[in-house]
């Protein structure tokens, strides 16, 4: 393992110093490259499963290997943690998602994200206020350490594999400077989830680097082995590069929680705060607009989890609302499950106190206020993509039992550990041949 790191480092101190070693030291011997590489998680685009696919194979790894490492390169939305030596810093939210979850306590928070990207960051490097090299160095450094204290490292892109370009570390730069090979993560279909593929591994191919193979994401459960025959065939004989998974839909990890709500309309629940992570299906909001009897008829007759919005002038409603409530709870305690969102244009419309004091004596059942009109909110929940946080551990649960199970693994660490080119160009080897390695 000291012999496979130095190999790594060898390779990653050329890549940054702009060398490309025409051969390795002598006391490296040709059995010895065949290594385990670090693996590289890009998407085709956003919201395509790239995060839950990278839980899914940190989870796979850790059973395959007794320490396993995470890096976010380049990060966008950060928070704050504390570091091993006591300093406050801000890592991607990713990293922090997967270092708790995944109890990866023996690399440091301030190795996991050492390049984030803020508002503004742009125009500060294209300013001359941050160097390439720096960002380059503080990346690299990163690498060494959590390589030097992990059998495997598994890199999480950000987006699609030319984000990041602009300041010149976008996700096949990384990953050709690390020696890293891509999986690619795309959402599922044939022509045009081909297409979007084509266009990253162009982007890949440019820089060099190799890809061990493709994970589809939200595929229609009907249409998932058609889907797969079909595009291992395609990428088998355009590529030579397998199909490392093929995922069905799973309707629920695209549900948003109340706590999203609370991130998307910057509020708070003003009652209910206990079902923060109870989740929605976006298909199954009701807009309120009819009467009151009518509105009754719907909370009895509708799913429990439903969630309602209507407009804060509805007074009738919102009493309506905390009557069944109140009538539920002494029928079957813990039945109803319907939440309430309250809309009124900031500055326009707002609650009286006496139906706000009303609302928050009521108990548990979670109503939110927010200020927007009720056209908006519905617009924002219908366009908002739930991303996964350290504190919703049931989706985070959900999406890993769900994705492992379809990713081959096998296969992963093969293409992983070979040392030929993943690319079925004029006299490469081919596909088949591949296979025999």
């Amino acid at each position: 393992m000291f012999v496979q790191r130095n190999i790594r480092l060898f390779l990653v101190e050329s890549r940054i110093k702009k060398e490309v070693p025409q051969c390795l030291p002598k006391f490296f011997s040709t059995d010895q490259i065949r290594r385990q590489r670090p693996i590289f998680v890009a998407a085709t685009k956003q919201h395509v499963g790239k995060t839950s696919t990278s839980l899914a194979l940190l989870s796979g790894l850790q059973k395959r290997f007794d320490k396993v490492g995470f890096i976010k390169p380049v990060g966008q939305q950060h928070v704050p943690v504390q570091s091993a030596s006591g300093e406050q810093i801000r890592v991607d939210k990713d990293v922090c998602l997967m270092r708790e979850k995944f109890k990866l306590n023996h690399i440091d928070y301030g190795d996991m994200s050492p390049v984030i990207i803020p508002r503004g960051y742009s125009k500060r490097y294209i300013d001359g206020k941050i160097t390439h090299q720096d960002q380059l160095d503080k990346i690299v450094n990163s690498f060494k350490n959590v390589d030097e204290a992990s059998d495997v490292v598994l890199f999480e892109g950000t987006g699609h594999c030319a984000v990041g370009s602009i300041v010149g570390v976008n996700n096949a730069q990384v990953a050709a400077l690390l020696g890293a090979d891509v999986v690619l993560v795309a959402n599922g279909g044939l022509g045009s989830s081909f297409d979007e593929l084509e266009l990253n591994r162009i982007i890949c191919q440019h820089y060099g680097v190799r890809i061990a193979g493709v994970v589809l994401n939200k595929v229609i459960p009907e249409k998932c082995e058609q889907t797969k025959k079909y595009m291992s065939k395609v990428l088998k004989q355009t590529w030579g590069v397998p199909l490392l998974g093929c995922i069905p839909d799973r309707p629920f990890l695209g549900c948003p929680a109340l706590m999203d709500l609370e991130a998307i309309f910057k509020t708070k629940l003003i009652n209910g705060e206990k079902h923060r992570l109870r989740h929605y299906n976006v298909s199954d909001i009701n807009l309120v607009t009819t009467s009151l009897t009518v509105f009754l008829e719907n909370l009895r007759n509708k799913p429990s989890r439903t969630m309602y919005v209507c407009h804060v002038t509805r007074d009738d409603l919102i009493l309506g609302f905390m009557a069944e409530y109140q009538r539920r709870q002494a029928l079957e305690p813990g039945s109803f499950e319907a939440a309430l969102i309250i809309c009124g244009r900031q500055g326009k419309y707002t609650m009286c106190d006496e139906v706000k004091d009303m609302i928050t004596g009521l108990g548990c059942a979670p109503v939110m206020l927010v200020e927007h009109s009720t056209h908006q909110s519905m617009q924002m929940i219908h366009d908002y993509t739930p991303k996964f946080n350290v504190d919703d551990d049931h989706r985070v649960a959900t999406a890993i039992d769900h994705y492992e199970p379809y990713i081959d693994f096998d296969e992963l660490l093969r293409r992983t550990q070979s040392s030929n080119s993943s690319f079925n160009e004029p006299g490469a080897i081919t596909f088949e041949d591949l296979k025999q390695i």
